[in-house]
């Protein structure tokens, strides 16, 4: 298969970066070995700040964060994506639909019934981490 550009919702990076065992882990795995993330600086920004909550403290390290941000970072596919447009019913997730037609993106992956449920975009597919499993194969 081919490499496939993924914009994947913080929902799912922080469930992959908290538990190794799931959807969101192996598809995250996956992700990072076969294919790219794509961020821009405000999704990018949106998953460092809740990643950083003081809640997650119990469940990872502060090294293994900075080190799956730093990784992330250095392996995605960066877009610059101004104001977006309103996409769904949740205005804060709209900049994830932005970021995956900005980049043409393959597949905008979520757990957001907000982002699932949405309204449908012409050239953007938006599947869940369990569809994506399936699709891509993992």
């Amino acid at each position: 298969m081919t490499s496939l550009k993924l914009v994947i919702d913080t929902n799912i990076l922080i469930s992959a970066a908290l538990s190794a065992q799931g959807a969101p882990a192996r598809l995250v795995r996956g992700a990072l070995a076969q294919h790219r993330l794509v961020f821009s600086q405000a999704t990018f920004d949106e998953l460092r700040t809740r990643l950083y909550r003081p809640k997650f403290d119990p469940y990872i390290r502060l090294e293994n964060r900075e080190r799956l941000l730093h990784d992330m970072s250095a392996c995605a596919f960066w877009v610059e994506a101004g104001e977006p447009a309103v996409y769904c019913r949740d205005r804060d997730d709209d900049k994830f639909f932005e970021v995956a037609l900005k980049s043409q993106a393959h597949y905008l992956i979520s757990g957001d019934n907000d982002v699932l449920l949405a309204p449908e975009v012409m050239g953007l597919s938006v599947i869940s981490a369990s569809q994506a499993l399936v699709v891509l194969g993992l």
